[in-house]
């Protein structure tokens, strides 16, 4: 099949270039020249484990175009997906649809034969029947279909997901027509197992902002519970296996540990509740969510100034800076919200990520690798669960005494031998544990 991906961000690129490897034409669209002159070079704007061999695999077969020509590339293909971005608007609630809307009219102006038109971008309920209506304007609706394709892409797991993903969503008002379509293109992920669910155009929307907002509701939960478990001396990570079994509820996404961050949950939640008031919904629960979330980034700041004492010219070390481990993703991380808070108490502040230094923290040291981090520092931070953080080696840790406050649990209190370190942990009691 033809298809075009209007946006290279990560929902456009990992998807355009997996759609490739099944065989497809595709090219990918972006008005971002630098960008688009930097991915025929094979250079990925992104960090996403597998990804560049992807992209050099197929930009050298030709199955795979890079362009900043918009007009030629929806002229050109069959299939169009809208994979741009949709950021928190300025009010801090709703979905920015301004860069939908604007690829919207462009390719109401490019129809010269019959198009599905695919928003693949997460949007709110009823902005498909927008695009519609912007599209309309210069065609009849014979010519085209507007598709809702919610993506459901894990950042440092995309390529995974995509290829054995648990379901695939398409929603239309028109299925007769599109359904099977769609179907073919996906064929190779269905044979695999992928569930094919095929449901109106506002179902599908409304499908991923629910998801997002129950996994959301997942993590802020079992964070309330580990707060609740180091008052009353239980371990959280009891309590997650004792409830995760229970087939109704699972154990994925009750991991303890910071506030939830990343390109997806903040914004989503976000828009569900502004979705909700416009259809006068209360969803009192997923405010409920959102307000817990953004207290608990306060909570472990509290927590860190806690285990410091006296704070003023204390040096603390970060290990990960990112919002999750395989990414390179700054979006809404816990730490961007610790930092100010100690700096403001005089904390001298140093970090390490596997991905590199970061230019959202510019008043931050960066150093080269962890033994920087836990040979110069009177407290560590492990902040992200990179794999090469739960194999530290600690027995460089000799004469200066050293606090270990672990926000993602990779260790156990019992597994440490070395007496000059202090170990604090998420939902077990929070007392002094020497380690």
């Amino acid at each position: 099949m033809k298809i075009c991906f209007i946006g290279t961000g990560y929902v456009g690129l990992v998807s355009g270039v997996l759609f490739a490897d099944f065989g497809n034409k595709v090219i990918c669209v972006d008005n971002d020249k630098a960008k688009i002159d930097k991915l025929k070079k094979g250079i990925i704007p992104i960090f996403e484990p597998g990804l560049d061999e992807l992209v050099l695999r197929n930009y050298k077969s030709k199955r795979l175009l890079f362009t900043t020509n918009i007009s030629k590339a929806i002229k050109d293909s069959d299939i169009v997906f809208i994979a741009v971005g949709t950021p928190t608007a300025k009010d801090g609630v709703s979905a920015d649809l301004k860069n939908v809307y604007s690829v919207a009219k462009i390719i109401s102006k490019n129809i010269n034969k019959y198009k599905i038109v695919v928003t693949k971008s997460t949007v709110p309920v009823c902005t498909g029947d927008e695009v519609e209506k912007i599209i309309k304007k210069n065609n009849p609706v014979s010519k085209f279909d507007v598709v809702s394709n919610p993506e459901f892409l894990r950042e440092g797991e995309a390529i995974r997901d995509f290829r054995y993903p648990d379901r695939i969503v398409i929603g239309s008002n028109n299925l007769k027509k599109t359904k099977s379509v769609l179907e073919k293109l996906y064929a190779p992920i269905v044979k695999k197992g992928a569930k094919f669910i095929s449901t109106t155009r506002r179902s599908s929307e409304l499908i991923k902002y629910a998801a997002n907002a129950f996994l959301a509701t997942k993590i802020t939960f079992i964070n309330e519970i580990a707060n609740l478990c180091e008052e009353v001396g239980s371990d959280v990570e009891d309590i997650a296996i004792g409830i995760g079994t229970d087939a109704r509820i699972g154990s994925r996404f009750l991991r303890a540990g910071p506030a939830y961050g990343g390109s997806c949950f903040p914004k989503d939640t976000k828009a569900l509740t502004k979705i909700g008031n416009k259809f006068r919904t209360n969803m009192s629960v997923v405010k409920s969510v959102i307000n817990s979330n953004e207290q608990r980034k306060s909570l472990l700041a509290d927590k860190i100034l806690k285990i410091l004492g006296n704070p003023k010219n204390k040096k603390v070390g970060f290990l990960g800076v990112t919002f999750k481990a395989n990414t390179d993703d700054m979006r809404d991380t816990q730490c961007l919200k610790i930092f100010p808070k100690l700096l403001k108490k005089g904390v001298k502040i140093s970090y390490y990520d596997p991905t590199g230094e970061k230019k959202e923290l510019k008043k931050i040291n960066y150093k080269n690798n962890p033994t920087e981090i836990l040979t110069n520092n009177d407290l560590v931070v492990i902040h992200t669960e990179w794999d090469e953080f739960r194999s530290l080696d600690f027995k460089m840790v000799k004469s200066k005494k050293l606090k270990i406050f672990d926000m993602r649990n990779l260790y156990q209190p019992k597994n440490f031998s070395n007496k000059n370190i202090t170990y604090y942990s998420i939902g077990r009691p929070f007392n002094e544990k020497k380690a």
